[in-house]
């Protein structure tokens, strides 16, 4: 099976923004083949600041950058036919399928490819938990430290392994009987009976599943585009 590990940055998250970096990195079942696609791309028109403080990417370094419909078909080239693996898939699926519109005969991403958005499958794996991408490389211990700002290709690479472990089973990670890992669960179990004795004290409302799914939409989108919200850091 051939999949495509994919995320786009982007001048701003509303409407009438563009892409300005996609990359991609090719899984052949479920291995890296080493193939990968990295292109940046101008925008023709002005980077939002708050964007540029998320990725970097500044209008100069785009300015002599190719315009979408002049790299439109390579990209297409790369990703026809395989399974594009996304974290919130609407998000730059959306953006893709606007720069094709936009292009005379171009089809929509899923005419071509099928879509795994990694978001949904962790939020099903992992219900009521943070499922950003940062907050699935401390849950699956990726290092990701390196990653000082967003960037296309190594929030791809990235990806990819999360996505690997999350979906390839029991791993080491998971079977782990070190030390430090026995005093964490010796801890938390000791933690568990005081939060039991004080739960048993506690008023506790809920909100629905569509206030929930709704909160962590508005948060999903804030944590992928930008630092997030600073109560979650």
């Amino acid at each position: 099976m051939r999949q495509i590990v994919l995320d786009t940055e982007t001048t701003g998250i509303g409407e009438g923004h563009k892409i300005v970096e996609i990359g991609c990195i090719e899984l052949i079942d479920r291995k890296f083949t080493g193939r990968q696609y990295h292109q940046y791309v101008n925008p023709q028109r002005l980077v939002d600041p708050e964007a540029m403080e998320v990725h970097g990417i500044t209008d100069e370094f785009l300015e002599d950058k190719p315009l979408f419909g002049q790299i439109a078909n390579d990209f297409i080239e790369f990703i026809s036919g395989g399974q594009l693996v996304i974290h919130n898939a609407p998000f730059d699926v959306g953006f893709m399928d606007r720069e094709f519109g936009q292009l005379s005969g171009y089809p929509k991403t899923t005419d071509i490819c099928t879509v795994l958005d990694t978001l949904a499958l962790a939020r099903k794996m992992h219900p009521g938990q943070r499922n950003s991408l940062d907050a699935l490389c401390r849950r699956y211990g990726i290092d990701n430290s390196h990653r000082e700002l967003h960037g296309a290709l190594l929030d791809s690479e990235i990806l990819a392994d999360v996505y690997l472990l999350m979906t390839g089973g029991q791993t080491n990670l998971i079977l782990d009987s070190s030390a430090s890992t026995k005093a964490a669960l010796s801890s938390a179990s000791e933690k568990s009976t005081i939060n039991t004795e004080l739960a048993a004290q506690l008023t506790i409302l809920g909100v629905s599943e569509e206030e929930r799914v709704e909160h962590e939409n508005v948060l999903e989108l804030l944590s992928k585009k930008s630092e997030g919200p600073i109560w979650l850091k």
